[in-house]
């Protein structure tokens, strides 16, 4: 069984790469803000506890979010193992993690960072555009629509910039991840769980190095 958090800054690729291996090794794909938006439309008692707090404008405590978190791991469709994504985001998250992949029997097996170079990241980010129609997002490197001033899912013709894929602010956004992420590459370097890929790879090559330590674990 594999059981994988996928760290890495905006834009190192962690989406693309998870939908890869979720194909390959058929993982639950656990996001925390499908969670959140799942346990509030269902009125479960964590999820209408995060409703109070998300109402109010405030952060939903680690202790909440880790109950949603143990509440979701244990359900029945997780055979295969899975995949974490947005938790845990600090050290304090990553203990209260621990203690629940241990009551549930269900512990890491493995912490993937992508690295990417920051002028890089800065780059891809802020070539983001999306469809103002739709919402369909594009890439000026990597993604343009098939025909060139057309959106290829809605045929619309406007697209626009979202406010935090602007260049100076993503440098801002990366600053604030990055001292989310350096505690934790610690925190499981340790526990010798982590493993660092080079995300400027093309995004083959770096599912290639992420099958090779995956498929250790089969």
């Amino acid at each position: 069984m594999i059981n994988l958090i996928l760290l890495g800054l905006p834009g190192a690729g962690k989406g693309t790469a998870s939908e890869r291996i979720v194909d390959k090794y058929h993982l639950t794909h656990i996001s925390t803000g499908d969670m959140f938006r799942e346990a509030m439309a269902n009125k479960t008692k964590v999820g209408l506890e995060a409703k109070s707090y998300i109402d109010k404008g405030n952060l939903v405590p680690d202790e909440v979010t880790a109950r949603l978190v143990e509440e979701r791991l244990s359900q029945p469709d997780i055979k295969e193992g899975y995949i974490l994504d947005g938790f845990p985001r600090t050290t304090v998250q990553a203990e209260l993690l621990e203690g629940i992949t241990k009551r549930l029997k269900k512990p890491l097996t493995n912490v993937i960072a992508l690295e990417v170079d920051e002028d890089t990241l800065i780059k891809r980010l802020s070539a983001r555009y999306m469809c103002k129609n739709c919402g369909a997002t594009y890439n000026k490197i990597s993604k343009q629509p098939k025909v060139e001033g057309t959106c290829d899912r809605c045929g619309s013709h406007e697209f626009y910039q979202r406010e935090d894929d602007k260049p100076e602010v993503v440098k801002n956004r990366l600053e604030v991840n990055e001292k989310m992420n350096a505690p934790l590459k610690d925190f499981y370097q340790k526990k010798g769980l982590l493993t660092i890929i080079n995300g400027e790879q093309t995004p083959e090559k770096v599912f290639e190095d992420i099958d090779a330590v995956l498929s250790n674990n089969q």
